[in-house]
């Protein structure tokens, strides 16, 4: 096994690799450090999943199965990347697209009638939403703000949009007969342990198995709830003949990638509401045409341009979409709402961002007006209602003053609602749904309707038991007050409680401030102390801890991918995280669009700094300390000179930011004097750099503003995104 593993992933993160992986290979291979990579990109899990459809020379072997097997292992040291959380209309593209390059791989089937178009079907669901990092997360998440980063934007803050007391930008939620008011929760007795399963009761006694073989072990707290589709629709209905009312615009915000049963039915079920005569007019031809609303607005538009009645039907629908309130713009340009595609409202980037900007989303005429957030399940809305009126109230946030709050994150084998996909339904019929052990107990069972939205997770005790561990660690290192955002009205949320409550006095918690609060009030809590320039850290769930890592990141230091992401491993190994990928498809557009890549890669920076200092310690390697070390220095000047990408065309990019951190690592390796071997390797690589310096950004920057042919957007061939992402002849030269 290589000392590193970098993962290949899409998008952003994976072009900017192009450019940044050689630089870590000409970095790490003097000191003898190996450098592997795994394909966990959506193209190459497509491609791993289906080798009889394929060629000897398109096999490719399955990495991220590979990567499950080598993050168990104690000397495991994983780099990862984000990755596509893939939506439906995503993975259709993808499938697409390597069709087209000649992959003769099936294409997914909606309505699958053999066997094999069934076992199909199975095999690209298993590849959709959070399909990669349930499988990799074999400990739990230390999320924080790398000190450099934080004290930069304190020096340099980014913008934040005023907040009035009058705006009218709110929350709405169901708060009843939702996920959360439904949820049942037990934690496993040794006679329930082994295995259960979940099956559907209908009301004339027929039963069907849901799922079988779901292992259950003594401790770990198993859920069950479900959403009401008849609530669900009456709560809709009222929240967009209020926004009408209003005049403000209205949005929703949805986790549909990761939440992959879920969300996009409850997308759906958004777009029949807001399109409710339109759909009651034409429910059988869309029906026919294979309309499915779960799929978006944009999917809707496209197929009914090609029905006979293309016309009458795109009158009808502007006449729809004209008679409901303003629809919050994805891209008022390009006439993109909200509705358009799921994956478009993904809630842990869209909310933040709404925050920051003073509460006002883009309307149809390209205006920012107020908004109605509509998060259905009440679950966690109240986390961004408690933020949204804090700043209401105190204003916007300062980021040249504000505090910080890491996170420290269960998410350890499957944890939570993450490892809910192969455990969510829809209900076929009326009837019950329940979870039965294998001596026929009943733990669970709900009364439901048919589409109700019903769903179990399972966190095992284990990860628990490590997550109270890891976060009174880092309420000690840090010296800052740790909030374990637990709701003891919440049925899950009450047995974690129990468990933290018994597993602290495990630990020596003298001196600490460890708090226990619901959501909204951690969040109300939290804010308040930043806003003074305070620290505090969120102890959470799965699910909260991937939405706190946006949505503070993104108000103190202006974006997630800044974030530095380090999951110490169950079994010793380490897993480095580069940041959020939620800006990725815009970046990309815009390279390809003008040959310049915003992204940011310093999550990247700091994550590889960490993987060496993990490197240095489990395999006592004085070179990598010395590597890590002085990549931390070259990190603090790369910031200090605002070396990071800027906004637009002609000036630095990601590909002259990582002519930066290159430069300056290599000056930092070039003085040190504690390893001499590296510091003569270093430096005639320093001085050919600083000598360069001007050549070098000159023709990085020369090939800015043009489009650029990355000869697909998934699965882009290697050499035509090498040329386009090492364009400067002199810096290839001197790493290599």
């Amino acid at each position: 096994m290589a000392d590193i593993i970098y993962t290949k992933v899409d998008e952003a993160p994976e072009l900017a690799s192009a450019s940044f992986l050689p630089i870590i290979k000409a970095f790490t291979g003097p000191a003898g450090i190996s450098i592997g990579t795994k394909d966990i990109s959506l193209a190459g899990r497509i491609l791993a999943s289906f080798p009889q459809y394929l060629t000897d020379a398109q096999k490719q072997p399955d990495d991220l199965a590979e990567l499950g097997r080598l993050v168990i292992e104690p000397d495991a040291n994983v780099i990862k990347l984000p990755n596509i959380s893939a939506s439906q209309p995503q993975l259709n593209a993808a499938i697409k697209e390597l069709q087209a390059q000649g992959y003769a791989i099936p294409s997914y089937p909606d309505a699958p009638a053999t066997d094999e178009e069934k076992a199909v079907k199975a095999t690209y669901d298993a590849i959709k939403g959070s399909a990669v990092n349930p499988v990799l997360r074999e400990g739990n998440s230390d999320r924080r703000a790398p000190k450099a980063v934080k004290e930069f934007a304190k020096k340099n803050p980014h913008s934040m949009g005023a907040w009035a007391p009058t705006s009218r930008t709110h929350v709405a939620t169901m708060g009843k007969n939702d996920f959360a008011a439904n949820e049942k929760s037990v934690t496993i007795a040794a006679a329930s342990a082994g295995t259960a399963r979940i099956e559907h009761v209908a009301k004339d006694g027929t039963v069907t198995v849901l799922k079988n073989n779901l292992k259950l072990d003594a401790g770990d707290v198993l859920d069950g709830t479900f959403l009401s589709a008849k609530a669900l629709d009456a709560f809709l209905a009222a929240e967009i003949a209020d926004a009408k009312a209003q005049g403000i615009l209205f949005s929703v915000h949805l986790k549909a990638t990761m939440m992959k049963v879920s969300d996009p039915i409850i997308f759906g079920h958004v777009v029949k509401a807001f399109l409710k005569d339109f759909f009651a007019k034409h429910g059988a031809a869309l029906a026919a045409a294979g309309v499915n609303p779960d799929l978006g607005l944009g999917d809707l538009e496209a197929k009914i341009s090609a029905l006979p009645n293309a016309a009458e039907l795109q009158a009808d629908l502007k006449a729809a979409l004209d008679a409901g309130p303003a629809l919050y713009m994805v891209n008022s340009d390009k006439g993109i709402t909200n509705l358009h595609v799921s994956s478009d409202v993904i809630i842990d980037a869209s909310m933040p961002a709404l925050i920051r900007a003073g509460g006002k989303g883009w309307g149809p005429d390209g205006k920012e007006h107020d908004t109605k957030c509509v998060i259905p399940d009440s679950s966690y809305a109240g986390v961004y209602d408690a933020v949204i009126e804090f700043c209401k109230k105190n204003g916007a946030l300062d980021p040249s003053k504000m505090g910080t709050v890491p996170n420290v994150g269960l998410m350890a084998q499957k944890a939570e609602e993450y490892g809910s996909h192969p455990q969510t339904f829809k209900a076929a019929s009326d009837g019950t749904i329940r979870i039965v052990d294998a001596a026929g107990t009943t733990l669970i069972a709900h009364e439901v309707e048919a589409g109700d939205i019903w769903r179990a997770c399972l966190t095992k005790d284990a990860p628990i038991r490590d997550w109270v561990k890891l976060g009174v660690s880092r309420a000690r290192l840090s010296g800052m007050p740790g909030v374990f955002w637990l709701d003891k009205a919440r049925a899950h949320d009450a047995e974690l409680i129990k468990k933290v409550e018994a597993y602290l006095p495990e630990h020596d918690t003298s001196g600490l401030d460890l708090q226990i609060m619901s959501p909204s009030e951690a969040a109300r809590y939290s804010t308040e102390r930043i806003a003074k320039g305070l620290d505090t850290i969120s102890i959470t769930g799965n699910v909260l801890r991937d939405y706190l890592t946006d949505l503070y990141p993104i108000l103190e230091v202006g974006t997630s991918a800044k974030m530095l992401s380090i999951v110490p491993l169950m079994n010793g190994g380490g897993l480095f995280e580069t940041g959020a990928g939620g800006s990725a498809p815009k970046h990309v557009q815009q390279l390809m669009e003008e040959n310049y890549l915003r992204w940011d890669s310093l999550g990247e920076f700091c994550a590889l700094g960490a993987s060496l200092e993990h490197l240095a310690n489990v395999k006592s390697n004085a070179k990598a300390q010395v590597l890590a070390d002085t990549l931390d220095g070259a990190i603090e000047k790369l910031l200090d000179n605002d070396k990071s990408p800027q906004r637009k065309v002609g000036q630095l990019d990601n590909r002259g930011s990582h002519f930066y951190i290159a430069l300056y690592w290599a000056q930092n390796l070039a003085a040190q004097d504690r390893d001499a071997e590296l510091k003569a390797h270093f430096a005639p690589i320093a001085k050919a750099l600083t000598e360069n310096e001007t050549k070098i950004v000159a023709e990085l920057n020369a090939v800015q503003g043009k489009p650029v042919d990355l000869g697909g957007y998934y699965h882009a061939p290697a050499d035509k995104v090498a040329a386009a992402l090492r364009p400067s002849a002199t810096l290839n030269a001197i790493i290599g």
